[in-house]
């Protein structure tokens, strides 16, 4: 599969070139060639990285499943004010202030968890990636070379790809 994504990125980059350099000028094709380039390596090593966290949890037998709330839960409610748990209507006001502090004491993340949970977001493939996307942003404004529409359309296309290949994958 991975080949397979590989040789699609590559046939595209090479239609992408060759359709921006007959059809319009060089900034055209500077901006899409860039964007492309650096959309690309970020989404390979997007891949490359949660893989690797992955491959890493199994391996180590970290697996999170459980009864406990999904990270989108947890930031969309943070403080579990739609649960369906049924609140004792008998208890006062302190004492439910008191269980609810409580509740947020225990419910704390330590920076070691933080991390742990971080690592796909913060690994050094996806980091350099990012950093070689503005850098190539930088350079083409400071040239004169960036053309925005063609960057920015060129900035997407290999999620679309990606997206695409992996649709095709799981059908087989």
């Amino acid at each position: 599969m991975r080949k397979k994504i590989v040789i699609v990125l590559v046939a595209v980059d090479l239609l992408l070139f060759v359709f921006s350099s007959i059809f319009f000028d060089i900034k055209v094709v500077y901006s899409t060639q860039i964007g492309y380039i650096t959309s690309t390596i970020v989404m390979v090593a997007s891949i490359m990285s949660y893989h690797r966290m992955v491959t890493t949890r199994i391996k180590h037998q970290v697996i999170t499943m459980g009864d406990e709330r999904d990270t989108i839960d947890t930031l969309e409610d943070p403080y579990d004010l739609y649960s369906e748990v049924v609140i004792d209507e008998n208890q006062t006001l302190s004492e439910t202030i008191k269980e609810e502090k409580h509740k947020l004491k225990a419910s704390r993340r330590t920076l070691y968890q933080v991390l742990q949970d971080s690592r796909g977001a913060l690994s050094l493939y996806r980091l350099t990636g990012y950093v070689l996307l503005m850098m190539g942003f930088f350079f083409l404004n400071r040239h004169g070379l960036l053309d925005i529409v063609s960057y920015i359309v060129s900035l997407g296309v290999p999620a679309v790809i990606l997206v695409w290949v992996l649709m095709q994958e799981r059908e087989k």
